[in-house]
């Protein structure tokens, strides 16, 4: 009986990954939407200046959002929107003490998304994606 269940649900796993890439991308986005473009309007980004590292950072965000929504170049993206993250990790959050505990000091999100991203990185887009419309070769799910 477990393995049938485990079975049923290996099933789903394609599309889990896909959802979780998709929803990751989005989010992402949003967040580099939200630098560069005003929309959603978020009060701090108010004055940034494009030509910094919150400027790149919205536009590794934005861009790569997008990239990993659609599922297009997805490891180089998810490679370098990890990068981001770790980086922004250290600069922001680990800097202000208990570098090991993101609960305490704000940085949940930046690890959280660091390690999405570098799971994409290695594991591909998966269905659902422009890279695997564009292999030749089926794609492999996880």
């Amino acid at each position: 009986m477990a393995n049938s269940a485990a079975a049923g649900l290996d099933a789903w796993a394609p599309r889990a990954h896909a959802l979780l890439r998709i929803v990751a991308g989005y989010l992402f986005l949003l967040h580099g939407a939200a630098k560069l473009l005003k929309v959603p309007h978020v009060a701090m980004f108010d004055n940034l200046q494009l030509v910094s590292l919150m400027g790149l950072a919205g536009t590794i965000e934005l861009v790569g959002g997008a990239l990993l929504l659609i599922g297009l170049f997805t490891r180089v993206a998810a490679f370098v929107m990890s990068g981001e993250m770790a980086v922004a990790y250290f600069m922001a959050h680990a800097s202000q003490g208990n570098a090991l505990l993101p609960m305490l000091n704000g940085g949940e999100a930046a690890v959280l998304f660091c390690f999405v991203f570098l799971y994409f990185a290695a594991a591909g887009a998966g269905v659902w994606s422009v890279d695997a419309m564009r292999s030749p070769r089926p794609v492999v799910s996880t």
